[in-house]
Order: C-alpha cells, then sequence, then structure tokens
C-alpha cells in the first residue's frame, strides 16, 4: 500500500488527495498547521486551517483562508480524509489526521504537551504513522512547570520594579508574547507595555476572547516617560537595536526553550533566561509517539536525526525527513 505522504522539494505532499502540509514554496492546495511564518507561507493557490487559527493565517497570508472546526472530518480528493486537531501550540495551531483505505497518518505540526490560558490543549491522536516536529528533541531539554517559570518572571519583575528598573522581556511576537500576557494576568492587572510588532497578535487573541494583562504601546509615548519599574515585552530582533535606548538602566530576559543551555543565554547577552517553550520537551516527544501507537514515525524540524535514532534503538520504526527548518528555531 503506498504511503499516503512524501517528501518533496515543497514538503510533505499527499498525491492521493491533491494537497501538501505546511509546503515551503508555492503548491496548488495547503493545509496549514499553524499561523507562524515558517508554517504558513504566501503564494500557494489554496489554504486550509482550523477555525481557531483563520484570522491569523489570513491576515499573514493576505488572503482569506478557508478553515474548518476541530474535529470536523473533510473528504478530499481520491477518497481522503483530513481533519484538524488541537495541537497545544498556539491559538488556532493543529495537527492533521489523515485517513484513507484503512491508513491513519497524523502529522503534528508544531506541539506541546503543557498547559496553556492561550489556546485549546494538545490532543493524543491514535495513528499508524505519526509525522512528528522535534525542535527540542534532545534529552537535555526538560521543562519546569509552566506555572513555576511565570512565578520567576514574576518574581524578577517585581524585584526589578522594586529597585526602580525596567525589566525587558524579549520573547516571540505571536504566541509565547500572548501566553506570557495571559499568564500574568492571573497576578495582577497591571498594563505592559509592548513592542509594536507585538500588539497585533495581543488584538487578534483579543477578539478570539483570550484574556491578557492591558497593554500599551512603546512606541505612541511621548518623549522623556519613564520606564522605571515597567515591563516591556519585545521580540528579540529588537534586542540591541536603537528602540533599546529609552529603557534606561534596565534588565533584559529571554523566555524560550533555548534557556535551557546556559551558553545560550549568555552568548546572545541577556541577563537572564526563562525556560518557557511552545514546543514538546523530550519526554513529551516520547510520551506522544507512545499515545500514538503509531507502528512509523517520521521526524522532521529541528533535531530530526537524534530522536529518530533514538526510537529505532528501542524498537519503532523511524526515520528522519529532510526539512527547511532546522537548527535553533524560533520559539
Amino acid at each position: 500500500m503506498a504511503d499516503l505522504l512524501e517528501p518533496t522539494p515543497e514538503g510533505l505532499r499527499c498525491a492521493r488527495g491533491g494537497f501538501w502540509v505546511d509546503p515551503y514554496a508555492p503548491v496548488d492546495f495547503a493545509l496549514v498547521t499553524h499561523p507562524h511564518a515558517d508554517h504558513a507561507r504566501p503564494d500557494s493557490r489554496r489554504y486550509l486551517c482550523a477555525a481557531p487559527a483563520a484570522p491569523l493565517i489570513s491576515s499573514r497570508l493576505g488572503t482569506e483562508v478557508p478553515s474548518v472546526a476541530y474535529g470536523e472530518r473533510l473528504t478530499l480528493e481520491g477518497g481522503v480524509t483530513v481533519s484538524f486537531h488541537p495541537a497545544g501550540h498556539m491559538l488556532g495551531s493543529a495537527q492533521i489526521r489523515i485517513e484513507a483505505d484503512g491508513q491513519v497518518w497524523v502529522v503534528s505540526g508544531d506541539y506541546k504537551r503543557a498547559p496553556d490560558p492561550t489556546c485549546a490543549a494538545f490532543e493524543p491522536l491514535r495513528c499508524d504513522v505519526l509525522v512528528t516536529e522535534a525542535t527540542f528533541a534532545l534529552p537535555i531539554y526538560r521543562w519546569d512547570a509552566p506555572a513555576a517559570v511565570m512565578d520567576e518572571i514574576w518574581d524578577w519583575w517585581q524585584q526589578n520594579r522594586a529597585a526602580g528598573r525596567p525589566s525587558v522581556l524579549f520573547c516571540y511576537s505571536l504566541g509565547k508574547a500572548q501566553r506570557i500576557l495571559a499568564e500574568l494576568a492571573r497576578r495582577t492587572d497591571r498594563a505592559v507595555w509592548v513592542h509594536g510588532a507585538i500588539e497585533p497578535g495581543v488584538v487578534a487573541y483579543r477578539a478570539a476572547g483570550i484574556e491578557m494583562l492591558p497593554t500599551r504601546l512603546v512606541n505612541e509615548t511621548e518623549r522623556g516617560v519613564s520606564f522605571a519599574g515597567e515591563l516591556i515585552l519585545a521580540p528579540p530582533s529588537a534586542s540591541g537595536s536603537m528602540w533599546m535606548r529609552r529603557f534606561a538602566g534596565a534588565e533584559t530576559a529571554f523566555a524560550s526553550g533555548w534557556m535551557q543551555v546556559r551558553g545560550t543565554r549568555r552568548r546572545l547577552g541577556y541577563d537572564r533566561g526563562f525556560v518557557l517553550s511552545d514546543h514538546a520537551d523530550w519526554p513529551d516527544l516520547l510520551k506522544t509517539v507512545e499515545e500514538t501507537g503509531a507502528k512509523r514515525v517520521m521526524v522532521m524540524h529541528g533535531y530530526a536525526e537524534p530522536l529518530a535514532r533514538w526510537l529505532r534503538e528501542h524498537g519503532t520504526d523511524a526515520v528522519a525527513l529532510p526539512s527547511q527548518l532546522v537548527g535553533e528555531r524560533e520559539d
């Protein structure tokens, strides 16, 4: 029986169903797992995504993207049935379940198993073949409970506030920033300042009914405004830029799974690193493979070969697929 998915230069293709999943280049029909730019790419002729992600993906691509509700089954060409299921990565993120002739394949997209107030929780799916991401697929990557990490962020902010220092927290502008704002809303109602790159995501999340702290745009402040004691969220690209000059005496930090390695924090020049990831860690990757019951596992994105090798050594038929997304991806 032919495989339902095959790697191509454009990405994972289901020839029988006439579609690609998160293609790297324009194709006729793209199924998109979530709105991040490395998965939602422009200029394909047709798209399909999960309904909660549609506003974000439509904005990203500049065109209205059709969508289906989580769990809704849709039959495409060749009798291939597809459905989107929560991945827990960010608002609207999805795994894609593909079925034909009794075969079930699942493409995980980016996912995490930890709780997140901004998105639906990951849904384990039974399948014959699992295509999983491997962003943090090394045994060194093991996350503490998100609540404990948020306590660290809260304490850091309060210590800086008591000392009259601005706290500049760098984080990915879509997904991570909104998660931090939602988590902090459980601790305070104090407004947080944000970089302009973060605000569109905040607006979209609020429109989806996600509760977050009030935000104020840094770029809309008058000259000379003091940020002493304030928390400022910014994308990593703002680090070292002219934009940072207004935060005299600031302490800086980065919220990312990459902060698990202390040398990475030192290399990037942050004062603090908070290990808060929107991807599965090593134990949750292994747990997910086991829960799916998959007889075959295809691994892509990040540390694909180490995970595939570990799975083979422990009795699972596994292979690393070629991917354009390797090394330290944004998290």
